[in-house]
């Protein structure tokens, strides 16, 4: 039975928890009710209470890395921010994402708090492993892994990343050469980091155990793009050897010990990934596993760490019964040249760099645009230069021009005219522009509800695009006969597009809005529910001409 995605959701994500103090991990089942009798959201007590319905809730990865953050690491902070605005557009006003950096590990971490905001993401909470409330949650964690028997010692050799904090089976390591020095090593055949062999005596989590449940798990819509699961699968079904989930503290200084044993320090991905947890307020009170938001509606990250979020975590879950996300989304990689970025071929991009450049939403718009969820796609800066040109210049701007002027101070009156079915008998052109005003926001919430951010964003522009052959067909200039419902249909398509383009390009598509005159005051304007063809009768009033896209400083 597939697991049903989440409906758009307005709800409480009972934001002030954080204020409140958290229980111990060391008792979960004793807790008193506190004299008033308003329960703190992170308290235990065993009373019924009626269960609210949880908040959607998304996240990125809590970026763990040993270098500046790169492209890609920004393009999952759009997707996911798009997925968060999108429910916020629906009326989801409690809608909640969740991004953080791993401040564990063999590496130095990078604080990855100033591209967020640099990049305009409206997330709720930035986490650190480093949080006090993280530690406790990890610990509860693998108290109850092991209070269930699904965690035991044994001696481990294998093929070791110190950059991916994990074991390779030698089915998924290969030897390489290394393009900088000409030296052969081994390499992980799915991220290409360097491994090495290694032998050491840690705790184990049973693994196998959970190799049926994972793929009844995959038979749904878990993982999206499908493409992706394709290779978990045969994975999976090859064998599913039990999971090395501690390191020595000789290996690893940072990171959570393990309880009761401080020579041993907590696997970095066992810890990494509880952060999901974490925040919505694990370990949970009986009952009430929803309140805070779990499970995740969303998890969005890279196809290099799909077996992690795939087959590591669901498996966590699936031991303690905790209900798994309802969907992981993966995406593919930047490339440049159609090849790999990497440190040591200097052709890593810096998305300061280029949102300083060419601007936060023109960033957000190309990547969303073109990044690749299916595949792999192409980085480089004539192709954010030709889309600019192309699609938002002489795309949206040019067709916001052309309406405002060729309405000469009558766009208010068409528009009235236009909701109250006055105008003109349309003829064949008007109706089929305005059938495909009428489909398009169905197909992009479509688009979107199936987690497919980039066909929602291509059918949005396809509207503007069409609506610029039709002012130019039509000539509204031409015949005052025929221009108050062609201005009228042109007029809708922006008011429209202005609307489901807000999760893409936040403050452009306000701009977009203010100049048509939309309703700022009233919420329910500019939420999807008003991007309906001739609902709404009361903007365009004094209008004036607007440059919404003005030449790049730097076009090379």
């Amino acid at each position: 039975m597939a697991l049903p995605r989440a409906r758009f959701r307005a709800l409480s994500w009972a934001s002030q928890f954080l204020a409140n103090k958290r229980p111990s991990w060391k008792c979960t089942t004793c807790r008193a009710l506190p004299p008033n009798p308003t329960l703190s959201p992170r308290k235990f007590t065993t009373a019924a209470t009626e269960e609210p319905k949880k908040p959607y809730y998304v996240t990125t990865p809590i970026f763990y890395v040993n270098a500046a953050p790169h492209v890609g690491h920004l393009y999952t902070m759009v997707i996911a921010d798009i997925l968060k605005r999108w429910r916020t557009v629906c009326g989801d006003k409690d809608a909640q994402l969740l991004t953080g950096t791993d401040e564990h590990g063999m590496k130095q971490s990078i604080d990855r708090v100033a591209l967020a905001k640099v990049a305009n993401m409206d997330y709720n909470y930035f986490i650190r492993t480093t949080e006090p409330a993280h530690k406790e949650s990890v610990q509860y964690f693998w108290e109850m892994l092991s209070h269930r028997g699904y965690i035991y010692t044994s001696k481990h050799e294998g093929w070791y990343s110190v950059s991916d904090e994990t074991f390779y089976p030698p089915s998924q390591v290969h030897k390489s050469l290394d393009p900088t020095t000409g030296r052969k090593r081994m390499v992980s055949a799915e991220t290409g980091k360097e491994v090495e062999w290694s032998s050491e005596t840690n705790y184990h989590f049973r693994l196998s155990a959970f190799q049926e449940r994972l793929l009844e798990l995959y038979k749904t819509d878990f993982i999206t793009p499908s493409i992706y699961a394709t290779e978990i699968v045969k994975s999976v079904s090859s064998g599913l050897p039990d999971l090395s989930i501690s390191r020595p503290v000789e290996r690893l200084t940072w990171g959570i010990p393990v309880p009761g044993d401080d020579t041993q320090t907590i696997y970095v991905w066992l810890d990494a990934l509880v952060n999901y947890l974490t925040k919505a307020g694990y370990p949970f009170p009986p009952g009430q596993e929803g309140r805070l938001g779990w499970p995740a509606d969303v998890h969005v990250v890279g196809k290099d760490i799909v077996r992690f979020h795939c087959v590591y975590w669901p498996a966590f879950l699936m031991a303690l019964d905790l209900s798994v996300p309802r969907n992981v989304l993966v995406h593919g990689h930047w490339t440049i040249n159609h090849e790999k970025m990497s440190k040591s071929t200097g052709n890593v991009v810096n998305p300061f760099f280029s949102l300083d450049r060419f601007g936060v939403d023109t960033m957000r718009f190309f990547l969303a645009y073109q990044g690749g969820l299916a595949g792999d796609a192409d980085y480089d800066n004539s192709y954010i230069i030709r889309d600019y040109k192309k699609l938002l210049q002489s795309g949206i701007g040019n067709l916001v021009l052309r309406t405002i002027g060729s309405s000469k101070g009558k766009l208010h009156s068409y528009i009235v005219s236009g909701t109250s079915g006055e105008l003109p008998t349309a003829n064949e052109q008007d109706s089929q522009y305005e059938q495909l005003l009428r489909e398009t926001p169905v197909k992009v919430a479509e688009h979107m509800e199936n987690l497919n951010p980039r066909a929602a964003l291509q059918d949005i522009m396809a509207l503007v695009e069409q609506g610029n052959k039709y002012i130019h067909l039509s000539e509204p200039w031409k015949d005052a006969n025929k221009a108050p419902r062609i201005l009228f249909n042109v007029a809708e398509s922006l008011r429209i597009t202005g609307i489901l383009l807000q999760p893409f390009m936040p403050t452009k598509a306000k701009e977009l809005l203010d100049a048509l005159r939309v309703d700022s005051t009233d919420p329910c304007k500019r939420r999807f529910s008003a991007a309906v063809f001739g609902s709404d009768a009361d903007y365009g009033e004094g209008i004036k001409k607007t440059v919404l896209f003005p030449p790049l400083i730097v076009e090379q």
